[in-house]
């Protein structure tokens, strides 16, 4: 697989993708993941064009499952299903689904079975983490290999978590920011403290 490099975005050198005529393979996970800064165009003026890709398997409709832990506390689940709904709005993937690993519905099976009833035949499991840990190594693999189980025909592929990208430095710095302007009296509190009290100086 050719290399992708974009501003400010990560690059993938090797992947490992489980497809349709390789049933030997269990699961794909990226391999190899390094944060390129080659001068490229901006990550924000990319967009995608088009969900459908040509590859030696045939013609693959994609569809996204984004999933994170999962809790026990019904408002962090449905946090999830927001940043779901702008993911899909921003990237104009027409099948996107929210999942969680544990604790709360809907599971990755559920998810993937949604992905693939809406005629997805490549599915995209995207783990809402920060780090590479146990999850993204273990349990997250083998519950989509579960899921994979029921749709022979349908390949898919588990990316990278959120890791070190550089875009995630303007995200906690907005956070502080905003954070430190409620505190002020200069701003509200903000989507996730909003209600909650959290965000004050002790």
């Amino acid at each position: 697989m050719e290399s992708l490099s974009l501003s400010s975005q990560l690059s993938v050198n090797r992947t490992s993708v489980v497809g349709p005529n390789d049933r030997n393979s269990r699961w794909g996970i990226i391999k190899f993941v390094k944060l390129q800064r080659k001068s490229s165009y901006n990550i924000r003026n990319f967009s995608i064009n088009s969900c459908f890709t040509t590859t030696s398997y045939g013609e693959f409709r994609d569809g996204v499952i984004i999933v994170d832990h999962g809790s026990r506390r019904k408002e962090s689940n449905l946090m999830l299903n927001e940043f779901v709904a702008m993911f899909r709005e921003k990237t104009k993937y027409p099948i996107v689904e929210p999942a969680h690993m544990e604790l709360a519905e809907p599971s990755i099976k559920v998810a993937y079975n949604l992905c693939v009833q809406q005629g997805a035949n490549r599915i995209i499991v995207s783990p809402f983490f920060l780090a590479p840990g146990r999850h993204w190594h273990q349990d997250i693999p083998s519950l989509t290999a579960d899921a994979a189980k029921e749709h022979s025909g349908v390949s898919y592929i588990i990316t990278a978590p959120l890791g070190l990208h550089e875009l995630l430095v303007d995200v906690v710095k907005d956070r502080i920011k905003h954070c430190l302007s409620h505190v002020a009296g200069d701003a509200d509190e903000c989507d996730v403290c909003a209600g909650t009290g959290k965000c004050r100086l002790r």
